[in-house]
């Protein structure tokens, strides 16, 4: 069985450690090779890092306009491979095939995105601040950064960082999860195609030992990461003690409003695909939804109608809509989380567990889930499932499903269906949430907009993509100069 390998400086070599753990197809439970986990991925690390540093020297001296060009070079090359890196993407992650695409199309926004580096990294200056004195400020790159990115978006969450950081001056570690590294192996050997230096761009397989080296390297300066909140904060909390930059996103219990007045059919589609995309393995998928006035049931009734009839199976099989949860460890999990949502008090309204898909049936599928009128006091309401589960919950007014979405511990998305005006102007205003939508389930913000998030569901300053992105992987630099005549040669 194939054991992957790191690229440090410009080569493939051998991790350093031994042990290695498979990658399952999550569908299939067939092994599709191996991946290095254990103490000596640290090793990797250290050499990883050195080369890093080693190139972002010389690299951070290269015009900008030359950085990028290997940028649209990039952009063409995943162009020209998105059916084949998708493909990649539904064997190992689970997601379907139109899934995949979309997400590698927004991938190849953020490469487009940071093309424009050249305008992004351009700053401010004041002539004559007092008399033959001037005042402006630079962009320079931080040095080597890295990135520790998760399951369920292998091909575009590492290019929320990757691309605005080398076109700002920075070298690159990418650490990928090491449930699902093959998208960024194919990934990286395209990388390997496109002309950048030895050691701009590294890769590095491992779990925690991997993740503790990387917060500890002296010589890396800034780590993203995105995760659960309880991994975020443990990221954001070392690698801060440790006097790097961090940006760290957390978990999220996603809130969606349903007011009397919005359209049935269209709302009640969005909402399922929201829910149910990537089988809810989303921080942005819908969780909570949270019914107004809707005491003869017919949002309720819709929603269960759409979420019945949504095909659930093998992700490269046409027709399917839903695909299979990462991992029996995750299936267990969540099954759980149904169980226990029950002793609580809600009903289950459909029953997606114990699901077994003809041709698929050692999968780890479960089936489009919805409770019904789930205590506002339990946990299962508070708990990110990261999986098909649908809570519905009913409120009396706006006010108090702002009051209920606002007492969230997270911040991540909410969302309000509604034909007034007025509600949805309230709503976004007072809403505690960092991506908003109305009339539509968030998806991932577009790359010039960066992905935002609050409270614990976003540890740091500086979100990912974007100007925001520019920000994070530069450091400024304030100077006051003054030429008085004397000092200067006259012609």
């Amino acid at each position: 069985m194939e054991v992957l390998q790191n690229y440090i400086n410009g080569r493939w070599q051998a991790s350093r450690e031994k042990q290695t753990i498979d990658i399952i197809n999550p569908a299939t439970q067939v092994c599709m090779g191996q991946v290095p986990c254990g103490n000596d991925t640290a090793i990797d690390v250290a050499e990883a890092a050195e080369a890093a540093a080693r190139a972002q020297r010389e690299w951070a001296e290269m015009p900008v306009m030359q950085r990028v060009q290997p940028l649209y070079r990039l952009k063409i090359l995943l162009e020209t491979h998105l059916e084949d890196l998708a493909e990649t993407i539904t064997r190992e992650c689970g997601k379907t095939k139109a899934e995949s695409i979309g997400e590698l199309q927004r991938a190849i926004e953020n490469v487009e995105t940071a093309c424009a580096s050249p305008m992004l990294l351009q700053s401010e200056f004041s002539e004559n601040i007092t008399r033959g004195i001037d005042e402006f400020m630079i962009r320079q790159p931080v040095g080597v950064c890295a990135c520790i990115v998760p399951f369920n978006f292998p091909g575009m969450i590492p290019f929320w960082f990757l691309p605005y950081a080398i076109a700002c001056g920075n070298s690159f570690i990418i650490k990928p999860s090491e449930k699902v590294p093959l998208t960024m192996q194919k990934v990286m050997g395209l990388i390997d195609q496109v002309g950048l230096p030895p050691g701009v761009v590294n890769l590095v397989h491992g779990s925690r030992a991997s993740v503790d080296a990387l917060l500890e390297h002296p010589e890396i300066k800034a780590i993203s990461f995105v995760g659960s909140t309880s991994v975020a904060r443990y990221i954001y909390a070392k690698g801060a003690q440790n006097g790097k930059r961090v940006q760290a996103q957390g978990g999220a219990k996603n809130p969606v409003v349903i007011l009397p007045d919005a359209d049935l059919e269209t709302s009640s589609r969005i909402i399922t695909d929201s829910v149910y995309g990537c089988a809810g393995q989303r921080c942005l998928a819908a969780s909570n939804i949270l019914l107004i006035g809707d005491e003869q049931g017919r949002v309720k009734d819709a929603l269960y109608e759409a979420a019945k009839s949504r095909k659930t199976g093998y992700g490269l099989v046409d027709g399917v809509e839903m695909g299979p949860v990462i991992s029996t460890e995750s299936k267990a999990r969540i099954e759980r989380l149904i169980d226990l949502g029950v002793h609580e008090g809600a009903k289950l309204l459909l029953d997606g567990r114990n699901a077994a898909v003809e041709g698929f049936e050692t999968g780890n599928f479960i089936r489009p889930t919805i409770l019904e009128n789930v205590p506002l006091s339990g946990e299962i309401i508070r708990t990110e499932l990261f999986g098909p589960v649908m809570s519905l919950v009913n409120l009396p007014t706006v006010d108090a499903a702002l009051e209920f979405i606002n007492g969230n511990l997270y911040g991540n998305m909410a969302c309000l269906f509604t034909s007034s005006g007025a509600n949805a102007r309230k709503f976004r205003n007072e809403v505690k949430a960092g991506n908003v939508g109305i009339n539509i389930g968030v998806a991932a913000p577009m790359a010039q907009f960066p992905f935002s998030g609050w409270n614990d569901s976003f540890f740091g300053d500086l979100h990912g993509q974007g100007r925001h992105a520019i920000e994070f992987f530069t450091q400024t630099k304030v100077v006051i100069e003054r030429w008085p005549k004397e000092w200067s040669r006259k012609f």
